[in-house]
């Protein structure tokens, strides 16, 4: 299916794919965690095939029934747009929850609605979540490039954990660094100091993946 595009980039009469699917065929399935509206409508979202036309709330019910033992923590002093990305690839590994450490409102454009489907919590200081992590048994590991720190590819990392991550530019908070039980970097080979924070966030998830997630 095409519609057409006025994006910038694309002239009149050309197109793109659309996403989603359109009204579901009648008659209607009448499980519970069917969207009505979405049934009739089309369901336009970026969800896996399986979610078409169910409810945000049955989406998040189901998910729930896998959570990865993950959780994403991520520092939100700055009006930072990675966070919205980070949040985003938290989504795609199905994480436990996501940690906002700092300002309660953050900048959701680059998670693309996904945020609905995860479980999260705020936490005002940094004291306020390692009382969180150690309440809780889940060790924090920071990651960022900083002196002394090891390195994410050849270390090994609980399966149950948070990876916390900080702001894009100044990087993790001297109190968060002093929060972390372990710090981990990311080896680079090129000339710059340090990555794009979501860049960071995404290579970290998928090397905890990789260690527990691979034969799932």
């Amino acid at each position: 299916m095409t519609q057409p595009n006025d994006r910038d980039g694309l002239g009149p009469g050309e197109f793109y794919p659309v996403i989603g699917v359109g009204p579901h065929p009648k008659p209607w399935p009448t499980d519970a965690h069917f969207d009505q509206e979405l049934l009739e409508l089309g369901d336009r979202r970026n969800v896996v095939d399986k979610y078409r036309y169910w409810t945000v709330e049955a989406i998040v019910a189901d998910l729930d029934t896998s959570r990865s033992k993950l959780h994403i923590a991520i520092e939100n002093w700055q009006h930072d747009l990675n966070i919205g990305s980070v949040v985003r690839t938290a989504n795609a590994f199905n994480v436990s929850a996501v940690h906002i450490v700092g300002k309660r409102g953050w900048n959701r454009r680059g998670a693309m609605v996904t945020d609905r489907y995860l479980h999260l919590l705020h936490h005002p200081t940094v004291e306020d979540f390692k009382s969180w992590s150690i309440e809780n048994n889940v060790p924090i590991i920071g990651i960022d490039n900083v002196p002394g720190c090891g390195n994410i590819e050849s270390s090994p990392l609980p399966e149950s954990c948070v990876l916390y991550f900080g702001q894009e530019g100044p990087g993790m908070s001297e109190e968060g660094l002093a929060a972390c039980t372990q710090i981990l970097g990311i080896t680079q080979l090129g000339s710059t100091r340090s990555m794009n924070a979501s860049a960071a966030g995404a290579i970290a998830m998928y090397a905890w993946a990789m260690q527990h997630l691979h034969n799932a």
